[in-house]
């Protein structure tokens, strides 16, 4: 039994919270959303105060926060985490932030006298409900062994992907090839409409040849087809424009960064930006459809 604070009870952070806790775990609980706050005491999580004070005894401390600023800032200085944490405590940060946001963390963390990973996760709420996450993670090859038991609680799919920050490097590679096909799937299917194919017709061409991809088989971009996907339920997410599009904010600094020729990168990134501007930032992504048929 390990004694976590997890701090972050969002769509995904309180169903991997409940997932620890139903596995034995004692967990100290805080977000600062009172809706959050009242949903894991609902389930039977310990909450804490604050996010410092869910620390007394904690070995590890999750953390799944929207972006890489609140998670320096929850670290950083007297009055943050990693300075009121029992020495040697294991960080874990779940939040998709950049490479240099994570690099960042575990510098502080280090220097702090602390053991950390970046571990952000893919699969969404569903993944996270069900403990089928998959996780892409960044940091020393001991440290992952570590964490391995609770990762594998969460998740089916457990990846080290390298050194410090690296778990975030392949999370934003992943999403970037994920907007790129979810948008190629998108055009297809409206060029097919305009050629007069049905959809199920393009599907069952696709799904069993060269074009088979995720953004088609499982989020298939019109109802139909794949009957869970959320084209059939108005494209409530899912994975919601908003986070598709801050995700590949990411991507694009680190395009810069590295002086990599994206050019699909940058065009998805631009077109999920506008996506998300609007009422696409709250529906899923792969309705980028609508956008695609409007603008032709």
């Amino acid at each position: 039994m390990t004694n976590i604070a997890f701090l972050g009870l969002g769509h995904m952070g309180l169903p991997m919270a409940i997932n620890l806790h139903k596995a034995g775990h004692t967990i100290s609980a805080f977000d600062l959303v009172p809706a959050a706050i009242d949903a894991a005491r609902a389930a039977g999580l310990t909450v804490a105060e604050s996010g410092v004070a869910a620390l007394p005894g904690a070995e590890v401390v999750i953390t799944m926060f929207p972006s890489g600023k609140h998670v320096i800032d929850a670290y950083s200085g007297p009055d943050g985490l990693l300075a009121n944490a029992a020495p040697n405590t294991l960080f874990i940060d779940c939040s998709t932030i950049s490479v240099a946001e994570a690099q960042e963390a575990h510098n502080l963390a280090a220097t702090a006298g602390h053991r950390s990973l970046d571990a952000p996760v893919s699969g969404g709420v569903v993944g996270a409900e069900n403990g089928t996450l998959a996780f892409m993670i960044g940091g020393a090859d001991e440290v992952v062994a570590a964490a391995r038991e609770l990762f594998e609680i969460m998740g089916a799919r457990v990846v080290h992907c390298g050194g410090d920050g690296l778990g975030q490097a392949a999370k934003v590679c992943n999403n970037m090839i994920l907007a790129i096909s979810q948008i190629a799937v998108s055009e297809a299917f409206v060029l097919g409409e305009r050629l007069g194919l049905t959809h199920n017709a393009l599907f069952d061409v696709a799904a069993h040849a060269s074009g088979q991809c995720w953004a088609l088989t499982t989020n298939c971009p019109v109802p139909g087809p794949v009957p869970t996907s959320p084209a059939n339920r108005e494209y409530q997410p899912g994975f919601a424009g908003s986070l598709m599009a801050k995700d590949l904010g990411l991507a694009l600094a680190a395009i810069e960064a590295t002086g990599v020729d994206a050019q699909l990168g940058r065009h998805a990134q631009q077109m999920y930006a506008e996506f998300a501007a609007g009422d696409g930032a709250h529906q899923d992504f792969s309705g980028i459809i609508n956008t695609i048929r409007t603008k032709g």
